[in-house]
């Protein structure tokens, strides 16, 4: 059981989890994840993208994803791009995949 246990003592992958749950306690409508499987491995990181997933399905929560690792834009709705500060571009994906189906 981990229930007992200081955050400074989980995983990485852990801390990950503990912070969406927390993020989700109230129910938010929008949730922005900065970076949120930034250096976990693909497993880890799979779980965690399942659990926004969930998450979005289940509460209808709008869920903002934050990173630099191009991949995970395929279980997106929508892509957008940055450069300079500014939007340059905004995508529609039409072929949604299952975050198990993404090449790491």
């Amino acid at each position: 059981m981990r229930k007992d246990h200081f955050p400074s003592e989980l995983s990485g992958g852990e801390q990950q989890r503990v912070a969406i749950a927390r993020a989700i306690a109230k129910r938010p409508e929008v949730l922005l994840c900065d970076e949120p499987t930034g250096a976990l491995d693909s497993r880890t990181g799979t779980r965690v993208l399942d659990a926004l997933l969930g998450i979005n399905s289940q509460l209808g929560t709008t869920t903002l994803i934050i990173t630099h690792n191009a991949a995970i834009q395929g279980i997106s709705d929508r892509i957008l791009f940055f450069a300079d500060g500014q939007i340059s571009g905004i995508y529609k994906n039409e072929t949604r995949r299952a975050a198990s189906e993404i090449n790491w």
